[in-house]
């Protein structure tokens, strides 16, 4: 069985989180910060190779009414260069409004200091994104 990868791409950090086997469940893995493109790609090639990853779900952030923005167009370009570079991989979106805000929301209230939210709100956002994934991948059978 095969995983399935989420992540949370902003233009300094890559937020990554991992399916288990079964593709129930999302774990936060960790933050990537961004060094270039190049970099962070063979970082996620690597990943991909070691944890057995067939699908990125990529978090697609919208604008509240629906239309894609800039930072949803850097998302989708970035998805294009992982998916010329790491073969035979299913590249997928999910609508990220308001994770990150979420993600927040959810440290704050588990009483996490301003420095280590800051380390790990990616990280959280990537494993909501990929939650959403698996949650409708599950309604779907």
């Amino acid at each position: 069985m095969k995983r399935i990868m989420g992540l949370d791409v902003g233009d300094r950090t890559i937020g990554i989180a991992f399916s288990d086997l079964m593709k129930i469940t999302a774990q936060g893995y960790k933050t990537l910060i961004r060094e270039s493109n190049k970099k962070d790609i063979d970082e996620l090639k690597k990943l991909v190779e070691e944890k057995d990853v067939d699908t990125i779900v990529f978090g697609l952030p919208k604008n509240m009414n629906g239309t894609v923005g800039p930072q949803g167009e850097k998302v989708i370009a970035f998805s294009k260069k992982v998916s010329n570079k790491i073969e035979g991989i299913k590249i997928e979106f999910w609508d990220e409004r308001l994770t990150t805000v979420a993600a927040t929301k959810s440290l704050i209230e588990g009483d996490v200091s301003r420095k280590k939210r800051k380390k790990v709100v990616d990280m959280l956002a990537a494993s909501l994104i990929l939650q959403g994934y698996l949650d409708r991948l599950k309604n779907m059978f």
